[in-house]
C-alpha cells in the first residue's frame, strides 16, 4: 500500500493542475494561481515521501512528469493566452505565442529526465518557479495595469521565461539533504528573505523571489557565502 501513496499525491497535483487549467480558460486568472500553488505543495511532498519511504520508481517519476506538464507547463501557457487577450494586442493570432511557455516547459521537463547532472540542482529555470512568476502577473496587474496591458512587455516576459526555462543557469534545489546551517547557509537566506517578501507583498514579490533566486543561485555554485 505504502508504494502507491506517493503517486496519490502526485496525482492530487495533477488534479489540481487540471482545476486550474479550467479556472484559467474561464478567466478566473488569480483563482487558478492558488491551485497552481496547492500542485506545488502536492509536488514538494510526493518525492519527500517517496523518499522517506524508500518507494521511488522509473513509474513514479514519468507520473511526476506529466503531472508537472500540466500543472507547470499548460496552466501557465494558457494564463499567458488569457493575459495577451487583455492586452492592447492587435493580431488574433498573438494571444496563442503564450504557449511558448508550455513549449518550452516541456522541453525543460524532458531535459530534467534526461539529464544526469540534475540529480540534486537544476540546470534551468525549474517549471514550478516559473510558473508562479507567470500566475503572479494578474495580482500585479491589478494595481498596475500596464504590466499586463503591454503587449510588448509580455512578449518580452514570455520570450525570457521561455529560454531561461531550457538556460545552462545553475539554479539550486530546495531539497536539503541535512537542516545545517554551514552547508545551507544560502538557501536558509533565500528562503528567509523570500518569505519576508511575500509577507510584505504577497503575489506581487514573486518577481522579485525569482530575481533573488537566479542571483543566490548564482553565489550558491561560485562558492561565495553571505555573511
Amino acid at each position: 500500500m505504502k508504494k502507491h501513496i506517493p503517486n496519490a499525491i502526485t496525482c492530487a497535483n495533477l488534479f489540481s493542475g487540471c482545476i486550474g487549467v479550467v479556472l484559467a480558460f474561464k478567466g478566473d486568472l488569480q483563482i487558478a494561481a492558488y491551485f497552481v500553488i496547492l500542485s506545488g505543495i502536492f509536488d514538494f511532498f510526493d518525492g519527500m515521501i517517496a523518499r522517506l519511504l524508500n518507494v521511488k520508481s522509473a513509474i513514479g517519476k514519468d507520473l511526476d512528469s506529466l503531472a508537472d506538464m500540466v500543472s507547470f507547463g499548460v496552466l501557465p501557457g494558457v494564463i499567458m493566452f488569457q493575459l495577451f487577450k487583455l492586452s492592447d494586442y492587435t493580431s488574433a493570432y498573438l494571444p496563442y505565442l503564450g504557449f511558448l511557455i508550455t513549449i518550452f516547459s516541456a522541453l525543460r521537463l524532458a531535459k530534467f529526465n534526461n539529464d544526469e547532472r540534475q540529480t540534486e540542482d537544476f540546470i534551468g529555470l525549474n517549471t514550478p518557479m516559473n510558473t508562479l512568476f507567470i500566475c503572479s502577473l494578474p495580482f500585479i496587474g491589478i494595481d498596475y495595469p500596464a504590466v499586463i496591458g503591454s503587449t510588448i512587455l509580455l512578449v518580452s516576459i514570455t520570450s525570457v521565461t521561455s529560454f531561461l526555462l531550457v538556460s545552462e543557469i545553475k539554479i539550486f534545489s530546495l531539497k536539503f539533504s541535512d537542516l545545517s546551517w554551514a552547508k545551507n547557509k544560502i538557501k536558509f537566506i533565500f528562503l528567509i528573505l523570500s518569505t519576508v517578501l511575500i509577507a510584505a507583498l504577497q503575489f506581487a514579490a514573486i518577481p522579485f523571489v525569482l530575481v533573488l533566486y537566479i542571483t543566490m543561485s548564482a553565489l550558491h555554485f561560485r562558492g561565495v557565502t553571505p555573511d
